[in-house]
């Protein structure tokens, strides 16, 4: 105690050094503060499992979720009719990840019934015109319908559950599903071209073959996907193939995946094919259009030659009667 009373007294006759080392121990031990409320604030070393939810109704899950220190916090709902109202369907972070006590589970819950939305009203407008409005209110193309009239893909009838929609009606029908459209098309123009589809989502790829006048055939997804994470599968696969001329109506079947290497892939090489089939089928056209054109003149060249012939023949018919009557 005496050496330490005597070294306070030979620093305080040295006040630089003094002051120096006071500010020193001063900083140290706000660091050492500052350090060690941090590890108390944030928890530093503690660590809990995730629970795995899935499954569970969403009350038993939050109470599960209380015991380990977690809470739980809703995302998202679907509606899937295999599962009831209320379940977790998904969850982030996935279970059996460690976090920290504290930290937000977001999970997906099952709806208890589907949302309805009003059915809109779109006969006497263009198919794209009318996909549109369906795609805004929620709502899909069950099948196009084509029959013969004047004005080609405009929308002659519209039909929800087997009930024509009318613009009177005040139909709803639930969030995701399609109603029957049928649509006009004029003689002589029947055919499409079925559009690149690879790399699409199945609403993406839906919402392009509506456009084009084509209907969604069978829909195959690869082995994992499910009515949770089917929504990020991609399309690799078509039948009929991309640039192949399709009578209006027709189906087209889908094939997805959620590989996105293998989507990828395709997609580079439905992307080349498209850029060749796309310039075959335009050499192709011009090539009928040159000879429809060489045709034509053609018949052009040749008619005012016939003209003479025909009139000379009709001259001598002409003169035959004459000719009986003076003889």
């Amino acid at each position: 105690m005496k050496k330490l009373t005597e070294y306070r007294d030979m620093l305080r006759r040295q006040p630089l050094l003094y002051h120096l080392l006071l500010i020193a121990a001063t900083m140290l031990a706000l660091a050492l503060a500052a350090h060690f409320g941090m590890q108390a604030g944030t928890r530093h070393g503690a660590r809990r499992n995730v629970p795995d939810f899935a499954g569970m109704p969403l009350a038993e899950a939050q109470e599960a979720a209380r015991r380990h220190d977690l809470k739980i916090v809703v995302n998202d709902s679907l509606y899937v009719p295999a599962y009831d109202g209320g379940i977790v369907l998904d969850q982030l972070p996935e279970g059996g990840v460690e976090v920290k006590p504290g930290r937000a589970v977001y999970v997906t819950i099952n709806s208890f019934r589907q949302k309805m939305v009003a059915v809109p009203y779109v006969a006497g407008r263009s198919l794209r015109q009318a996909k549109n409005m369906l795609e805004i209110a929620g709502l899909g193309i069950d099948r196009l319908v084509y029959r013969a009239d004047m004005a080609t893909n405009y929308v002659l009838a519209e039909y929800c559950d087997g009930r024509e929609v009318t613009s009177r009606s005040r139909m709803e029908a639930e969030m995701g599903s399609g109603v029957t459209l049928h649509v006009g098309v004029q003689g002589g123009h029947g055919t499409t071209v079925t559009p690149r589809l690879a790399g699409y989502t199945l609403q993406q790829a839906k919402s392009r073959l509506w456009e084009s006048g084509l209907n969604v055939g069978e829909v195959v997804f690869d082995e994992g996907i499910n009515l949770l994470n089917q929504k990020d599968a991609r399309v690799y696969a078509q039948s009929p193939g991309q640039e192949r001329t399709a009578a209006l109506g027709s189906a087209v079947d889908l094939r997805l995946t959620l590989d996105c290497t293998k989507s990828d892939r395709t997609r580079a090489e439905a992307e080349k094919a498209a850029r060749g089939l796309a310039e075959e089928r335009r050499r192709r056209e011009r090539a009928e259009a040159d000879s429809l054109a060489k045709l034509r003149l053609e018949e052009a060249l040749t008619a005012p030659e016939a003209a003479p012939e025909a009139a000379a023949a009709g001259g001598d018919d002409r003169n035959e009667p004459d000719d009986e009557f003076f003889f």
